[in-house]
């Protein structure tokens, strides 16, 4: 099989334990190099992965062999990174949140078709092969009439985690636990939904960790039929209590998924019968299967020409300016 030489520009935990892993592990791709500016970034990189990690993103992109970037810096970097990408005549896949303003996220989509590549963001929550079983739930009518989707998605992050905390800098990251969890649950909303949410307000809270940035948020939504999404997004909650549930309400039964918001596989996914009330653990095909592996081969088989990626960044973009208005409204008094 044909594989896709990937790159990886920004080399923090993420990129660290389940991006590179996740390349390393797809059956249509291989990392080939790294950029990160911050030696012990890419000290740590080059371990893991046995490739050359640069420090230069010129030279990054020079690599022989380089035909796809992954994305995984701090999201003010986003902009810059993809339009250099872009301009080497490389598709780029890009954390979420695209980046800290819509002008940036219309830029980053504008480079990448002005050069001819692909653009997608990194929405893994898509991919998780219990959320692919809920939509198919849904889609088959399983659920009746859907009305409501209810989504915790929380953990415990103080204002020194892992040395240089750059998601509670809101120069750099651009808001707090709502700018870096909601998007995904907006984005998996939609996912699920098969329809654009239209309209989002919020509340934020600075309730326990006292940085400058929200600790806590509440957001609700409104797809474009009228299903309510209501969320629950934190950075206050210790992670030894229950803090990742997604339920999908409707006339005809309920869907809990439990554990699988998130960067790992595995979870559960429960159907609730309307009719008896009674509950019934659903098989969920893949579920050993990182969603990010899930991800980096989908977006592969496109750039490669092999399959079709459904995900069109005008749905990100449209995401992307819910996600700013829900983030001003969260910010407001704290």
């Amino acid at each position: 099989m044909v594989k896709l030489g990937w790159g990886i520009a920004g080399c923090g935990w993420v990129a660290r334990d389940y991006v590179g892993p996740a390349i390393q592990a797809s059956a249509n791709g291989t990392l080939i190099a790294c950029y990160d500016p911050d030696p012990r970034s890419r000290q740590l990189a080059g371990q893991r992965f046995a490739v050359h990690c640069h420090d230069k993103i010129d030279a990054f992109l020079a690599t022989p062999g380089l035909q796809a970037v992954y994305v995984a810096a701090p999201n003010d970097a986003h902009r810059g990174l993809v339009e250099a990408v872009a301009r080497a005549g490389l598709p780029v896949l890009c954390e979420k949140p695209m980046a800290t303003t819509l002008d940036d996220a219309e830029a980053m989509v504008a480079a990448c078709e002005r050069a001819g590549v692909r653009y997608a963001t990194a929405f893994d929550q898509r991919f998780h092969a219990a959320h692919r079983a809920l939509a198919e739930l849904i889609a088959e009518g399983r659920l009746g009439t859907v009305t409501a989707i209810r989504i915790v998605y929380a953990c415990w992050l103080p204002a020194n985690w892992a040395g240089d905390n750059w998601r509670i800098d809101p120069k750099r990251a651009g808001g707090g636990a709502l700018m870096d969890l909601a998007p995904h649950g907006l984005d998996l909303s939609a996912t699920l939904l098969g329809e654009p949410l239209v309209d989002v307000t919020a509340f934020g809270q600075a309730r326990v960790h006292h940085y400058d940035v929200e600790d806590g948020a509440l957001l609700m939504a409104r797809s474009q039929s009228g299903v309510l999404v209501q969320m629950h997004v934190a950075y206050n909650c210790p992670e030894t209590l229950p803090r990742r549930r997604l339920e999908v309400v409707g006339t005809a039964g309920q869907a809990v998924a439990t554990d699988t918001m998130g960067q790992t596989a595995g979870g559960t996914l429960e159907l609730i019968d309307a009719a008896t009330g009674l509950a019934q653990v659903v098989e969920v095909p893949g579920a050993e299967r990182s969603p990010f592996l899930n991800q980096v081969e989908a977006f592969a088989g496109a750039v490669l020409g092999t399959a079709a990626f459904a995900f069109p960044a005008q749905d990100d973009l449209r995401t992307m300016g819910l996600v700013l208005r829900a983030q001003a409204m969260a910010g407001v008094g704290l």
